[in-house]
């Protein structure tokens, strides 16, 4: 793997992990849909590292959700149930940014923080062997 492509896998999991701070920030707010937004956010950035990291990319998110199912969910390397709490948040991203009147529960959200941490941490685990592999 060139050095561009470990700076840029590197870089995205950073961004995963501050943006997991903003969405923390957001909770604490009370800015609910704001929060999911983050949440969803950080999990694309860590994604999106896992993805890099084995020479993939998608310019749209439907494309990342599809690689990510395909390439690590099918086949093993990450567990399903990461699946589809990815997709999950991906459409609660989607109707709290583009429907009207949505209003996510406090306690749905507080959930979906803790959980889109071990999320986060268990992508950034599985890049990272993928990176010392190489």
């Amino acid at each position: 793997m060139k050095q561009k492509s470990r700076n840029l896998v590197k870089y995205r999991l950073k961004r995963a992990r501050e943006t997991l701070l903003d969405a923390q920030k957001y909770f604490k707010d009370a800015t609910l849909n704001s929060t999911v937004n983050r949440i969803y956010y950080a999990m694309f950035y860590a994604v999106n590292g896992l993805l890099i990291s084995k020479g993939l990319s998608s310019s749209k998110h439907s494309g990342v959700r599809a690689l990510f199912n395909k390439e690590f969910i099918n086949k093993g390397t990450v567990e399903k149930n990461w699946g589809k709490f990815y997709s999950e948040m991906s459409n609660n991203r989607q109707e709290g940014d583009y429907a009207d009147y949505t209003e996510f529960k406090r306690e749905d959200v507080e959930k979906w923080l803790s959980k889109a941490e071990e999320f986060v941490k268990r992508i950034e685990e599985i890049t990272i062997g993928i990176l010392e592999a190489k």
